[in-house]
């Protein structure tokens, strides 16, 4: 028998064998699994699925794999095989062009820190990836396990939701594409077949627009969004005037959602804090969260005018376009 790999604490002990004709012992664990695959390509990876049939998951970065574990939430904690797709070439490129951008799966959250190309192409990202969990975690959460996991309060999904992002998918019987607005379709839920991996995203660049992320939690540190906004704006050339705008949300719905509504009011008008204002007052009927909606419903209409501010100011707002009162007190 293969070695059951242990992997972190568990309140109540489960009892386990460790080995043939080893004695029976209580071992503390969170999470046990028999094998641990790592293929090399994606042919590998689709032998492995389809070997392991109803019997695996497949990680990346492996940051949500324990949370998930977590009895109560996914149930049994004993998974026979996990498939770690993180060093598979194709999921790990990533191309940043004038005006589109593609992203294998596998790419770390920190790349939108390190890579000064990327993070002009996607100006909300780096926003994003600061107030993602820790060094550490960054390092290792990817940004198609942000995805496939389908929090309602996932950080990169509303930045990825603004720059129209469209996943592709790959199994043993060929390849599709969907945009991510299709591919989420509640918490926890995706258009995922069996046999099938994310192998990247395409979308948009943004590389004239100013980026903002504006985020909420129980904590300051560490902390899974009850709100989070990212925002990007392009002004004309004197820094007055709107000439587009990309606005997502995620934490006040079971999925992400794009703001439309009030893109196409913001759109080329003037750059004035009565407009932001305005802009603010329009999806607070959007919320449809199971908690402390008043709540969300508040934070919403701050982070709004807030990211507003700052991405059009890191768009080159004109230094009077908006007044210090209506930056003091959204700041």
């Amino acid at each position: 028998m293969r070695p059951r790999i242990a992997i972190a604490p568990h309140p109540n002990p489960l009892p386990v064998r460790t080995g043939r004709g080893s004695p029976r012992s209580t071992l503390t664990v969170m999470l046990i699994c028999d094998e641990y695959i790592t293929p090399a390509s994606l042919a590998e990876a689709f032998a492995a699925l389809e070997k392991h049939r109803g019997r695996y998951r497949v990680v990346a970065g492996c940051t949500d794999t324990l949370p998930w574990a977590r009895e109560g939430r996914a149930g049994d904690v004993e998974i026979p095989v996990l498939i770690d797709v993180s060093k598979i070439p194709e999921l790990n490129e990533r191309h940043v062009g004038d005006t589109r951008v593609r992203l294998g799966a596998a790419t770390p959250i920190q790349r939108f820190l390190d890579d000064a190309a990327l993070g002009r192409a996607m100006p909300a990202m780096p926003r994003c990836a600061v107030w993602f969990a820790d060094d550490q975690i960054r390092a290792q959460a990817t940004i198609g396990g942000n995805v496939v996991n389908a929090s309602p309060a996932a950080d990169a999904t509303p930045c990825l939701e603004a720059h129209d992002a469209i996943v592709e998918l790959a199994s043993a019987k060929g390849k599709r594409s969907m945009p991510l607005r299709e591919f989420i379709t509640g918490p926890g839920k995706t258009m995922l077949a069996e046999g099938e991996l994310v192998t990247g995203f395409e979308c948009d660049a943004f590389p004239s627009y100013g980026g903002s992320f504006e985020k909420v939690g129980h904590r300051r540190s560490l902390v899974i969004s009850i709100v989070c906004l990212a925002v990007m704006v392009k002004l004309d050339r004197d820094g007055r005037m709107i000439e587009d705008t990309r606005l997502a949300i995620a934490g006040i719905r079971p999925v992400p959602r794009r703001l439309r509504e009030i893109e196409d009011l913001l759109r080329g008008q003037p750059l004035t804090g009565a407009l932001l204002e305005q802009a603010a007052d329009m999806p607070l009927d959007l919320v449809q969260s199971r908690t402390r909606q008043e709540y969300r419903r508040d934070v919403v209409r701050g982070f709004l005018v807030r990211g507003l501010i700052a991405a059009a100011k890191r768009a080159g707002a004109a230094p009077d376009a908006l007044t210090i009162e209506l930056e003091a007190a959204y700041g």
